[in-house]
Parts: C-alpha cells; sequence; structure tokens
C-alpha cells in the first residue's frame, strides 16, 4: 500500500541523497567518538563533553536519517564500506591537536551541509515536505554548532577584529 502521495520514481533521488548524507553521519560520528577518546591539554574537560553531546546528537540523526529512507519505502545503506565508498568526508587520526580537530570539524560541517542542501533541492522537485523538514531543521542546528566550533576557535580580539565589531 502506497501511503505516501509522492510517485516513488521522484523519490530515488532524495533516497540517493539522504544516503549520502548517512554515509556521512556515520563518518563523522566515529571521528567525534575519535576526537571525544583522543583529546588532550587544557581544553580536555570542555571538548570531552562537548564531542560526547556532538556524537550522541550524530547518533540520533544516523537513526532518524535511516528511518526517513524506510519511510519512503526503500533501504538505507547499512555497511561501513558503504559508507566509507560513498561519503564526502575523509577519516582523521585522532592524534592530532585540539585546534586541529574543531578545524577538521568545520570543515566536515561545510561538507554536511551541502550534501543537507542536495537533499532539499531533491525533496522540493519531488513534493517530499517530511524530508524538507527533517533536514531543514538538521540545516539550522548544524549551522549553530559550526557557529560556535568556529568562536571558540579564535581569540577574543582575532574575533573583534575580523569581523569589525566594536564595542
Amino acid at each position: 500500500m502506497s501511503y505516501l502521495n509522492i510517485k516513488d520514481e521522484k523519490l530515488i533521488p532524495v533516497v540517493m541523497e539522504l544516503n549520502t548524507l548517512l554515509s556521512d553521519y556515520h563518518i563523522y560520528y566515529q571521528k567525534l567518538r575519535n576526537f571525544h577518546w583522543n583529546i588532550l591539554g587544557k581544553n580536555f574537560f570542555d571538548l570531552h563533553i562537548q564531542f560526547e553531546n556532538m556524537y550522541n546528537d550524530a547518533r540520533l540523526k544516523i537513526d532518524e536519517i535511516a528511518e526517513r529512507i524506510l519511510t519512503l519505502r526503500h533501504h538505507p545503506v547499512s555497511t561501513l564500506s558503504d559508507y566509507l565508498r560513498i561519503t564526502s568526508l575523509q577519516e582523521t587520526s585522532g592524534l592530532i591537536t585540539d585546534q586541529e580537530m574543531i578545524l577538521e570539524l568545520l570543515s566536515d560541517h561545510k561538507k554536511v551541509l551541502k550534501q543537507m542542501s542536495a537533499i532539499i533541492e531533491k525533496a522540493n522537485e519531488a513534493g517530499d515536505e517530511g524530508t524538507i523538514d527533517l533536514i531543514g531543521a538538521y540545516i539550522r542546528e548544524l549551522e549553530k554548532t559550526s557557529w560556535m566550533l568556529n568562536a571558540w576557535s579564535k581569540s577574543t580580539n582575532e574575533q573583534l577584529e575580523r569581523d569589525g565589531v566594536k564595542s
């Protein structure tokens, strides 16, 4: 029984893009676990907690993305080899500085946000409001997290000077 008012052929491009995002999130999740386990230095306590919050959020999104694909009557990719083949993200060693970890995550956010925009485009073409709603919320949340990580990575003077902020 078709409970969706969308033709399957219109959903295939949406599902393909969602599977790419699912792959991206699996690599992102593992990178966050890696950074959580391997963070060192003065920022250990703050970043250890932040990375845990972020990987818990990513884990929830992984499940929601897979369930959205199933809702659209398709199957999510579900092997590590497929994730590595499909993702636009790269695995990273955890043996890097806290600053490098944040820059790596910001780079990943840019790629994931681009993928989310591709999903919105395909979902819009298909008339898939459920996917648009889901991904729209993800975009808003990831943009906020990116802003916070970017703010963490700057010194107060550097941020104020670069942005032209005057007190």
